[in-house]
């Protein structure tokens, strides 16, 4: 980023945001006061206050003709050890090749704005597809996506074990034209060793890291649509997918089962002091 540029942000959002924490190594805003963490510190199945499941095979893959059929059994999804361990199964299961889990906090816990982030060891193999993200919240049925929005804190491809993704979608910038950057991660793959995700959100900007590094901002002036990420509260979603329009399906090279490692969860807002 050109440094006339960088000086105009971190005004901006010193502005907007004052009584945030900054410090040297990170010059935007900060959000302190943790308000939801999960650090799968108990055994067994996630957390049902915090966590819920969508189970089947959805519309058409979900929307993105993935290939298996997400559960709720411990065989897909548990928290050993401390971390939560969602698990994508080559298997015969309702009619799906494979099985896997996706857990989201909607009716739970949502929030409008704040920091959000994990700590995720990524799986790897073609066709397999985790994320960490947030959808805008739907359940009064008159909005539908992209009109609700979705906020994708870290999408991979796990042929691609070295790159990660951050993206917007809503009205006029969705599927394939959505607003995206990658990351790559340099010397290292993420599927060798544990990483922290993240974004922070305030009402004109969409901040996206990676191990606490800065490396993309969205603001409205960078949509060709509406900005709908300040129409209400997100929620939360972890899943694993196999195959999808994105990396394409499982080859005879991927290994089977593949995990996906969440050490925790994360969320905070501004402080109040």
């Amino acid at each position: 980023m050109k440094s006339s540029v960088f000086n105009l942000v971190i005004l901006i959002l010193f502005t907007a945001f004052m009584s945030c924490e900054t410090n040297e190594t990170q010059t935007v805003a900060k959000f302190t006061e943790l308000v939801m963490a999960d650090e799968f510190d108990v055994e067994g199945a996630p957390n049902p206050d915090i966590w819920g499941y969508n189970i089947g095979t959805g519309e058409n893959g979900w929307g993105n003709n993935e290939l298996q059929y997400y559960t709720d059994r411990a065989d897909n999804v548990s928290v050993q050890n401390g971390v939560l361990i969602i698990t994508a199964k080559e298997e015969q299961f309702n009619g799906s090749a494979y099985t896997s889990a996706r857990l989201l906090t909607k009716g739970k816990f949502e929030q409008t704005y704040g920091r959000f982030e994990a700590r995720i060891r990524l799986p790897y193999g073609q066709g397999i597809w985790p994320a960490f993200w947030l959808l805008g919240d739907d359940a009064n049925g008159t909005q539908i996506w992209p009109e609700i929005g979705e906020i994708d804190i870290m999408e991979y491809v796990g042929n691609e074990p070295t790159r990660v993704f951050g993206t917007v979608h809503g009205p006029g910038y969705s599927g394939g034209q959505s607003i995206s950057k990658s990351y790559n991660l340099e010397n290292d793959r993420f599927d060798t060793g544990f990483h922290i995700f993240g974004i922070e959100w305030g009402p004109d900007y969409i901040n996206f890291y990676v191990d606490d590094k800065l490396y993309n901002q969205i603001t409205p002036k960078d949509v060709p649509g509406e900005w709908v990420f300040n129409n209400g509260p997100f929620y939360i979603i972890l899943n694993l997918a196999v195959g999808g329009a994105l990396p394409g399906s499982p080859n005879a090279e991927t290994v089977f089962p593949q995990n996906m490692l969440v050490d925790y969860v994360r969320v905070y807002k501004r402080s109040n002091n």
